[in-house]
């Protein structure tokens, strides 16, 4: 990621405390904005605490880039209701809110795992708008993700539908009013239905 940094040109000292009013929000602020569990399932809570589990025993991983906005990436951000489906899946067992389903994946998984999972969601040193997605979607386009592996952008159901590695579950689609969360800066996010999994669970 160092040759990643060098190439967009990051200024350094002053420069850098001046450019980040430009385009530089990170997506880890955008996330931190409404902290906490609470009863509204379509935002990314489930999302925040999983990256701050993992940051927290992993300081050095790679999800760290989502806090600093000077990275290029795209995030495919699931929800969290696609949180709960997790928690279901991997339990069989239906979590009454999110905070249970969070508890219910970090019993379920390792950290590695964990981490491992949450990296398929980064598209490292590109920003990917809606209109970007949508025509990769046309062009039945594989990306590349901080993790490895790849998933696939396929242009059905509208508006696109992830192609991830588990072929037994409903692969993940773009919310449309979740789109372009975080527009103008190098990090963007698109919300998403379902966690994408880089493994057959």
């Amino acid at each position: 990621s160092d040759v990643c940094s060098s190439d967009l040109g990051t200024s350094a000292g002053a420069h850098h405390a001046a450019s980040a009013a430009k385009g530089e929000r990170s997506l880890a602020t955008v996330l931190a904005k409404d902290s906490g569990f609470d009863k509204n399932l379509g935002d990314f809570d489930v999302l925040e605490a999983a990256v701050g589990a993992v940051l927290q025993a992993k300081p050095d991983s790679p999800l760290a880039a989502i806090a600093d906005g000077s990275q290029r990436l795209t995030l495919f951000a699931p929800t969290d209701r696609a949180f709960v489906k997790l928690a279901k899946l991997l339990t069989g067992e239906q979590p009454a809110n999110e905070k249970q389903a969070f508890k219910a994946i970090a019993g379920a998984v390792d950290i590695d795992t964990l981490e491992q999972v949450l990296l398929y969601h980064v598209v490292p040193g590109a920003t990917v708008n809606s209109k970007g997605v949508l025509a990769a979607a046309k062009e039945r386009v594989n990306v590349t993700t901080a993790q490895g592996g790849t998933v696939g952008i396929r242009p059905n159901p509208a508006p696109v539908r992830l192609k991830d590695k588990d072929p037994d579950v409903p692969d993940p689609v773009a919310i449309t009013k979740l789109l372009d969360i975080n527009k103008g800066n190098k990090q963007i996010a698109h919300g998403i239905n379902r966690v994408l999994l880089p493994i057959n669970l």
